[in-house]
């Protein structure tokens, strides 16, 4: 009794933080089934935790490659959790909530998938320190796709992984890519005012919106292909929605808009799921 009480506690925790840091992900997530669901969680919360890292705008680019190193160290570590407490309490005060408890996060994970979700938190911490180092400078299309894949596409990667651990399901890997690929490039297009205010350029040299509409556009076509052959099971159940969200947020865009009305994410979600 009292291990599900604790589980129980947890879970609403992860889910009320997927409800603060996620629009488009905690809907899916929440619909998940139990196992699953503990698995994307997860690792969402991980990601997301290491991304606020990269994203902060009060942090140096030497401290924020610090951390993002050593979180990427401590997935190597055979004492993970003590690693991440450790590396991560003398910035309590400066941190967001989802950052500072990563090492909840992880102990969240169901322990047989443990090592594939933790090897993935590093390789994006890892990357993602590599990106900071590079001043995130973007200036042809192979340089946004090894950005994309850095902070997307191992994601659908992951995710083809925790499809298949759970129930079997296969999907294509390089499909899976152009699925996280074409979910972020969608975030480029809608955030691109916000990312020049910061000094950031994601756009390739001499590409507008009208090219990057059409890049995303070519990923998420590839994106369809991927859940097309999902077999029926959660796994397409949860792919679904994102992808129909990332279609509509793109069409919005090229009409002038940026941003989906809560309404039509829940007129979306319900067409998907009646």
């Amino acid at each position: 009794m009292e291990v599900i009480l604790i589980t129980n506690v947890v879970l609403n925790e992860a889910m009320v933080m997927l409800q603060n840091t996620s629009r488009t992900f905690y809907i899916p997530i929440s619909r998940l089934v139990p196992g699953l669901q503990e698995a994307v969680a997860s690792a969402y919360l991980c990601m997301r935790a290491i991304d606020e890292i990269e994203d902060h705008t009060d942090l140096t680019d030497e401290l924020k490659v610090e951390l993002l190193n050593g979180v990427h160290d401590a997935t190597r570590s055979s004492q993970i959790i003590e690693s991440i407490q450790k590396l991560l309490a003398p910035y309590r005060d400066i941190l967001p909530e989802v950052s500072m408890k990563l090492d909840e996060w992880a102990l969240y994970c169901p322990p047989s998938i443990v090592p594939t979700i933790y090897r993935y938190i590093g390789k994006m911490a890892k990357e993602m320190a590599e990106w900071v180092e590079a001043n995130f400078v973007i200036q042809t299309e192979d340089d946004l796709d090894r950005y994309t894949y850095s902070v997307a596409g191992m994601v659908g990667e992951m995710l083809s992984e925790l499809w298949e651990w759970f129930d079997g399901t296969k999907s294509d890997p390089i499909k899976a890519v152009a699925f996280g690929r074409g979910l972020q490039a969608v975030n480029i297009l809608r955030n691109r005012d916000e990312d020049l205010g910061r000094g950031v350029d994601f756009y390739p040299n001499g590409w507008g919106s009208k090219e990057m509409i059409a890049y995303t556009r070519r990923n998420l076509k590839l994106a369809d292909a991927y859940v097309e052959e999902l077999k029926s099971g959660p796994a397409l159940k949860f792919c679904k929605i994102p992808l129909s969200l990332a279609h509509a947020t793109v069409k919005l865009i090229n009409a002038g808009g940026n941003k989906l009305t809560r309404a039509t994410v829940l007129k979306i979600v319900n067409k998907i799921h009646g």
